[in-house]
Parts: structure tokens; sequence; C-alpha cells
């Protein structure tokens, strides 16, 4: 399961809304780089790959593909709006380090 605060449905939803082009959902993967190895990666997706795992979350269409699942599986998506940061934070219970910005990890 992956979890979404109101501020992320939000965020997500303005970003839909916001696009020049069809959005059948936002996908979330992990690549390597950053800090601590590790990068979480977001984008609006106009199609589903055939091995995606797909997830609603309050009216929001999640596309996770099978690599990227089980590194973020329980992860929780905040969005914050501060004076030092915008953005997503993710806080995930299957990172054993992440750096302080919160944008990489290790496993």
């Amino acid at each position: 399961m992956i979890n979404l605060t109101p501020a992320a449905i939000k965020a997500v939803q303005r970003f839909i809304r916001g696009s020049e082009t069809p959005v059948i959902g936002l996908r979330l993967v992990i690549s390597g780089g950053g800090c601590s190895g590790l990068q979480y990666g977001m984008k609006l997706e106009a199609e589903k790959a055939d091995d995606d795992w797909e997830l609603e979350v309050e009216g929001v269409k999640l596309l996770v593909d099978p690599m990227t699942f089980p590194m973020i599986d329980n992860v929780n998506i905040d969005f914050v709006d501060t004076l030092t940061h915008t953005g997503f934070k993710f806080d995930n219970p299957n990172a054993s380090s992440q750096c302080s910005c919160g944008s990489s990890f290790s496993v």
C-alpha cells in the first residue's frame, strides 16, 4: 500500500488538471542516484505498462513498475510548501538510511 497525505493528493490533482496532455495517472519510480544511492521519481503518465501495479488512493491513480514496488511498499508521500522547500516528501519504512533532503535513500 502507498499512502498519500491530503496535501499530496491535492498537489497531484492540480498537476494533472494543469497537464497539456492526457494523463491516466502518476508514475512512481526508483532509480539509481542521489546522495544515498537510490532516488525517488514521479511523472504524469499517459499510458499504463502491461506489468505495472495500479493503485488508486483517494481518486489518484498510481502506476508502479514491479522493480520499484517492493522498495516503496508502505511509503507515505506528503507535499510540503515552506519558505525553504516545496515538493513531495517521502517517508519510507523500507529505507535503511536516507539523505536529509528526503529525496534519496538506500535499502
